[in-house]
């Protein structure tokens, strides 16, 4: 499909408050639309969109947008390039580590940590950066 021309995630949470907090403390994403208690937009260091936030049950959205997120079976990869100094720094900030740093037989080298929501996000130094 060479129509798409950008494709980012969206959480629907009532911990809009908490996940900013640890996406800019932890990830280093800054938000770009902050519309306290209705809805969070995040934006790389490219300046492009890549995580949203709404909060549940909002009179302005359609119903498939307002039940909560469940906690479970979602998560987010994050690529970089010196794994262990990532993991070093977000060690140093106490950030929630979800599982310690790991080589991957396929040769990727992550760890993971846990957001608000309960969303895992794996950082990931890959094997093969290219792909």
């Amino acid at each position: 499909m060479k129509t798409m021309l950008h494709i980012h995630a969206g959480v629907i949470t009532s911990r809009l408050d908490e996940t900013k907090e640890f996406y800019t403390k932890y990830l280093g994403l800054k938000p770009k639309v902050d519309m306290e208690k209705f809805f969070l937009l995040f934006e790389d260091q490219s300046g492009r969109e890549v995580l949203s936030f709404l909060m549940p049950n909002h009179e302005t959205q359609q119903d498939i947008f307002k039940p909560e997120f469940g906690n479970k079976g979602v998560y987010l990869t994050v690529g970089v390039a010196d794994v262990e100094a990532e993991y070093k720094r977000l060690q140093s900030l106490n950030a929630p580590i979800a599982f310690p740093l790991r080589k991957e037989v396929w040769g990727d080298y992550h760890f993971a940590i846990t957001d608000p929501n309960g969303i895992g996000v794996d950082i990931v130094q890959f094997a093969h950066p290219e792909q």
